[in-house]
């Protein structure tokens, strides 16, 4: 019998997959990959691909996921329009693993329940087409353009379980963050309520400032209030910390990939935290023409991971100039958590490009009257310009 690998969450629709990929002749290996999602549901996911009779995998890439995409996207400053990118950042990884099943299954084709709406289909099957051109590639839930209310009544003539009709929200989790959507929170009008937040408290009920201590080693989170700690660690702890401040939660309409405005709620306190650090201590410690060009080479690498393009020759040559950049980013920063916010409060480096001396008014260090000559040629041609007219 043919093989068929599928990216399996467990939701409605990977499971109406799974039974359509047997509809159409194929034995279905299942595959969860572990970037941050909450324990039972991963149990959970197990348990329901095997009472639909897929051969099951879990693989736990948790380390992998911080230590090769998440720890880069922070050296890159990664976001997309004010998104700190948690659910593209983990699709490439996820694509990557099904693909290593695939293989090892001889399997002759790939599944994913992606929609034909959504990012996700751009981010799975550009990562399995550089992994895998031989493979086939299945997306049943858009090549049939079956609609939630067709995909409901397959479920049921299938006895596929259907967890999601009680639920009011769709929510996709992982170490870098949480998403939420669907429902009510599709208007753009509609004030979401509190109970659709998980990570973060309520910031009106924030009633204590804290001030928090992060080091870096070229660009890299590796202690939080002095405490060394391993990569998932070490994210957990950061979403854990910002996350009772009400840090990290984001409301905003979205640009999708094929063009559709998308009404999008996150939350990703961590990741906040994290990125407005790393940034404050790049301000101290890179020069002035690196801190211009690097914030479109960041702006750039964010939009290359929403799109997908995590598996590409550009973002490997953007990584080369990052990794560079980062050599003297190392030292620490404090900042201050209250109410849903982060400000910066101190920062030291070893690699300190600030003078006190040189920059303040009570020190002779740097002789005033030899910059008059630079003041007087500054903007020469404008001042051309204009004396032409």
């Amino acid at each position: 019998m043919k093989k068929a690998v599928l990216a399996y969450s467990g939701g409605l629709d990977t499971s109406c997959c799974l039974k359509l990929l047997e509809d159409q002749g194929y034995e279905v290996i299942s595959v969860c990959v572990d970037v941050g999602q909450p324990e039972e549901e991963i149990k959970e996911v197990e348990k329901k691909a095997k009472m639909l009779g897929a051969k099951h995998y879990t693989i736990d890439a948790k380390e992998e996921f911080v230590k090769d995409y998440i720890f880069k996207a922070i050296k890159a400053n990664a976001q997309y329009e004010g998104y700190p990118l948690s659910t593209a950042l983990a699709r490439p990884l996820i694509a990557d693993k099904v693909v290593e099943v695939a293989k090892k299954e001889n399997a002759e084709a790939i599944a994913h329940g992606c929609t034909g709406k959504g990012n996700d289909q751009f981010r799975f099957e550009t990562t399995i087409r550089i992994k895998a051109p031989e493979m086939k590639i299945l997306a049943p839930i858009r090549d049939l353009n079956l609609t939630r209310a067709e995909e409901l009544e397959y479920a049921k003539k299938k006895g596929i379980p259907i967890p999601t009709e009680s639920k009011k929200w769709s929510i996709d989790e992982n170490l870098w963050g949480r998403s939420i959507e669907g429902g009510e929170l599709e208007d753009p009008n509609f004030i979401p309520p509190e109970e659709i937040y998980s990570w973060t408290k309520n910031p009106a009920e924030d009633k204590e400032e804290e001030i928090v201590e992060i080091e870096f080693k070229e660009g890299v989170p590796i202690a939080i209030n002095g405490e060394k700690l391993d990569p998932v660690s070490l994210i957990k702890k950061a979403n854990e910390i910002a996350g009772r401040h009400g840090v990290g939660r984001i409301d905003i309409m979205e640009d999708r990939i094929i063009g559709l405005k998308s009404r999008e709620n996150y939350e990703c306190p961590g990741a906040i935290l994290l990125l407005t650090a790393h940034k404050a201590l790049e301000q101290l410690v890179l020069t002035r023409d690196i801190l211009r060009f690097k914030e479109i080479v960041d702006n750039i690498y964010g939009e290359l991971i929403y799109k997908g393009q995590w598996f590409s020759p550009f973002r490997e040559a953007l990584d080369a100039f990052i990794d560079k950049t980062q050599e003297r980013v190392t030292g620490v920063v404090k900042a201050k958590l209250f109410g849903g916010s982060v400000r910066i409060v101190a920062r030291e480096s070893p690699y300190s490009l600030y003078s006190k001396e040189m920059v303040s008014f009570d020190e002779k260090d740097l002789d005033q009257r030899e910059i008059a000559g630079m003041v007087k040629y500054h903007c020469l041609q404008d001042l051309l310009y204009y004396l032409k007219k």
